[in-house]
Formats: C-alpha cells, structure tokens, sequence
C-alpha cells in the first residue's frame, strides 16, 4: 500500500539523517580532542582553527564554543574570548565549569561588576560549588574586599568541604588574623587534600607560622571555659562554633609546656599527641572532626610521627628531615603507602566556624 511505501521511505530518510548527524557528532568530538591537546602543548593557535572550523558545522554546540573562548584567552586574546563566552552565561546548559573560564576572562577584561553578577548568579545555579566560591573570593580579594573574600571562602568550605582551593585561600588569609587556629586547621587540611604541588609547600610553611603564633601570644587561651563533658548532645550551629573553638583553646593551653623550647618538629609531635590524647578524653563525641579522627588513626597505626615530619620536616630544617627519612625509610615508606589508600575524607556536617572574619592588612 502507498502509505507503507511512504512510511518506509521516510523511515529510511530519518535513519540517513542520524546516521549523517551521528558521523559530524563524532567528528566534531574528534576535532574536540584534537584542539584540547593543542591547549595543552600550548599551541593555541592551531586550537583555535580547529575549533572554529568544529563550529560550522555544531553551531549551538556551547562545549565548543566554551573551549574556544578558553584556547582565545590562553592565547592572550582577551577581547575575542570575551565576544564568544559573554552570550554563553546566562544559557541553562552553562555549567561550573563555563562559569569558571567565563568568570577568569571578565577579570582578564576588568569586568569586574559583570564577573560578581556571574559568580553570584551562579551560586544560585550551583550553590554547592566549592570552585565558585573558591573563584568568587579571588576576585573579592582582587578588589581589596579581604573580609567577604574570606566569607566566601569559607562558604566554600561548609558547602563543599572535600574541594580544596577555598581550604588554600583561607588559611592564606587566617595567617593575618588575630586568631591563627583557623590557619592551622584549614591548612593542614589543605595539605591532605593536595599534598604534592607548590601551594603544599606554601601552606607548609603557614602552618609552622601559625603555630609560633598561637603560642606567641597567651591571649588567645584567655577565658576559656574548660569543659569535660563528651555528651553527644548537639547545640545550635553557633553554639557548636563557638563551642568547638573554645573546647579546642581549652586542650590546646593545657599543653603549652611541650613547646617552651620552641616550635619545631619534635616538640609538635609531642604536642599534637597529646592534644589529640585530651580531645578524644573529653570533647570527640561532642564535636566530631575529620580531621582529628585522621590524626587519631595515624597515632593508633604508629604513623604519627612519619605524618607529622611530612608536613612540618621540610619546612623547619631540611637538612634534619632529610636525615630523619633516611634514618627511618621503612616507617616513612609505610606512612606514604598508607596515605595513598586512606586520604583524609572530609564530613560536611562538622563546619564549626565562628564567621569571626576580621581581617588585619
């Protein structure tokens, strides 16, 4: 029958038409891979051709049009980059991603009003954004606002806390503060998160400097409530903010004797053994810490010690954490292999900041 005949050719024509449309999808992924490594030789240019010539025939594809406005802004062409990315923003398929590179290229071009309308807006879209947040707050800081920078980045911290830029970021700016806790905690953090690149020596070092700070200046254990209480009972966000900052000063001043010699690694040792020893006798329960239980199982496994002349060795003296490793390989080498299958694991349910934020510059 002729209507049998003409379903049958149109069903042959709609399979021509996928099959043609599936074959410049898979060109146009092909040519996707091609400009991406260009990027990643450097060789922008030839990104740039390859993208534009996959746009001809995808025209509304937004992930090549995003890469193009990254390979233009690699390249330094700031203006172009700002032209393909600016009508990609507000389009529903824009993701966290697009708004990143969009959000570098409107600094880049000193848009600094239309990149805070795009961070903010894209916390509403994507409000569990730690790179967002993390991003919003280097512009903050870029524009001399250092206390909503940190606000920011702290947000990021309680949204997102297995990210760890906004850790970076923050404890950067703890570091001038009046109370270095936060630096100490957030950085050695960070150092977990991301143990093995140039900020990790950088962070290294504030952690160190914090310390000698929070030692340097007795005020800071002042009026502080000691409680002995390990009741499982939950207070208000707040309260168990300030409460988790208090009952941290309060184990941290019994144990200032061990560092009267000085703050290095041996003394550290000593200090945080016993600082979690005290914290798991009266306060673990009440505040729970990833953190804190990630030291405690290195203390039970009896990688303390390698763990902490990781982090504090190769800043206070190297030539001493050199020879400590070489003096302890198969400790140290048991540590590194445990820290490789057991990375610290973040819960989002234990954000005990005050939001007490002020910045000294």
């Amino acid at each position: 029958m002729e209507w049998q005949k003409a379903i049958k050719r149109w069903s042959l024509m709609l399979a021509g038409m996928l099959a043609v449309q599936w074959a410049v999808a898979q060109d146009n992924k092909e040519l996707e891979r091609t400009a991406r490594n260009f990027m990643r030789t450097g060789d922008h240019a030839n990104a740039i051709l390859v993208l534009n010539q996959a746009i001809q025939t995808a025209p509304d594809d937004i992930n090549l049009k995003r890469d193009l406005a990254f390979a233009y802004y690699l390249k330094g062409d700031i203006n172009r980059a700002y032209t393909v990315i600016s009508p990609l923003v507000d389009k529903k398929e824009a993701d966290v991603q697009l708004l990143q590179i969009a959000g570098n290229i409107f600094q880049a071009k000193q848009d600094w009003k239309g990149a805070e309308r795009l961070y903010t807006r894209g916390l509403k879209k994507f409000p569990n954004s730690g790179e967002l947040y993390n991003d919003y707050g280097e512009l903050l800081q870029n524009m001399k606002n250092f206390d909503a920078a940190l606000r920011q980045w702290v947000k990021g911290i309680e949204t997102d806390p297995n990210f760890p830029g906004n850790y970076y970021n923050a404890t950067r700016s703890y570091l001038w503060t009046k109370e270095p806790i936060w630096a100490i905690l957030y950085g050695e953090t960070f150092i977990n998160l991301e143990s093995y690149t140039t900020r990790t020596a950088e962070i290294r070092d504030v952690v160190l400097e914090c310390y000698k700070k929070l030692f340097d200046d007795p005020a800071i254990f002042n009026s502080v409530p000691v409680e002995n209480s390990d009741r499982k009972s939950r207070k208000s966000s707040s309260q168990a903010a300030s409460g988790f900052m208090d009952a941290y000063k309060s184990v941290m001043a019994q144990q200032i004797s061990v560092v009267t010699t000085g703050i290095e690694p041996e003394s550290l040792i000593m200090l945080r053994t016993r600082f979690i020893l005290s914290w798991y006798n009266a306060f673990s329960e009440k505040y729970p810490y990833a953190l804190f239980d990630f030291q405690r199982k290195l203390l039970k496994e009896g990688m303390f010690e390698a763990y902490n002349q990781w982090i504090f060795g190769p800043v206070a003296n190297q030539a001493d954490y050199k020879a400590w490793t070489n003096l302890h390989k198969a400790e140290y080498n048991a540590f590194s292999a445990y820290q490789r299958k057991n990375p610290l694991k973040l819960r989002a349910d234990e954000f005990y900041n005050t939001g007490k934020l002020a910045v000294i510059k």
